[in-house]
């Protein structure tokens, strides 16, 4: 994987890619809040030189920092086109996991044309009818929770919350140094997250799935509602749901060869529907 960087009035953002898969769906992998591109290892690992790839350390996280937290779920999309744009990936499939999945649904409201295949791991739907009012306002006022909340219980809840395998919380505590001694910048990066998210829900807009999707949870996802909404997102939409036995909230890392088989089964899919 290649790094490169875009720079955005914000700030820059670092993300790695690998064109030297076949010609075909690009597979565009976008971690989740607080994680960064090392949470796809184990895609990258069984995908590389089979498809084009994409990662990206999402902005304000990991390598894209310093950035000004003041940008929207729809910014946030917007740069992922413009970066995939560049890079000629034409025909992007969006794999996100957590706040990643919001991000691919942002990116399928703006660009819905473009968007060739959704997998949502352990994500949940971005329209307004699925969350309570009282959800809503706590998302704006998580910041305080993690700036006051001891750094080493916090630290050992973000890795043990999220994952049940050792691989999986070993990589999530890795993830989580990244802020240690900075408890003030995670804290910021958090909250914003969760504002941003609260916001382009109460925007109320379709968010609708145009292409290929599939929902992949883990049965023992704690994070949140995720459980609930993915079963309520099945409902709604019929879009298949796939559970991973014994997968927390990064069942990509907790079960990657499981999640493999499913992404490449949809990959495989949607090759059928162009060919």
């Amino acid at each position: 994987m290649e790094e490169k960087t875009y720079q955005t009035a914000k700030g820059v953002i670092h993300y790695w890619v690998d064109k030297k898969g076949a010609p075909g769906p690009a597979l565009v992998l976008l971690p989740g809040l607080t994680a960064d591109h090392r949470l796809f290892d184990k895609q990258i690992e069984f995908f590389e030189g089979k498809y084009p790839l994409f990662v990206w350390d999402a902005p304000g996280h990991a390598t894209s920092w310093p950035f000004a937290l003041d940008f929207t779920l729809m910014d946030k999309a917007r740069w992922l086109d413009e970066i995939l744009t560049a890079e000629g990936f034409a025909a992007p499939v969006l794999v996100g996991q957590s706040m990643g999945g919001y991000v691919a649904q942002a990116y399928a409201q703006l660009f819905p044309e473009k968007l060739k295949g959704f997998v949502s791991i352990d994500s949940a739907p971005l329209q307004r009818q699925y969350v309570t009012a009282m959800e809503l306002w706590l998302l704006k006022r998580m910041e305080p929770v993690y700036r006051y909340w001891p750094w080493k219980s916090l630290l050992k809840l973000g890795t043990n919350g999220v994952a049940t395998s050792e691989y999986g919380r070993a990589l999530m505590r890795e993830m989580m140094m990244v802020y240690d001694g900075d408890q003030a910048r995670y804290a910021k990066l958090s909250g914003h997250g969760f504002r941003m998210l609260a916001q382009a829900m109460e925007a109320d807009l379709p968010y609708a799935i145009p292409c290929p999707a599939l929902l992949i949870c883990g049965e023992k996802d704690h994070a949140g509602s995720c459980v609930r909404y993915n079963k309520a997102w099945h409902k709604h939409t019929s879009i298949p749901l796939e559970w991973i036995e014994s997968a927390g909230h990064n069942s990509n890392t907790d079960e990657p060869d499981k999640v493999n088989t499913l992404i490449k089964m949809l990959l495989q899919q949607i090759e059928e529907r162009v060919a």
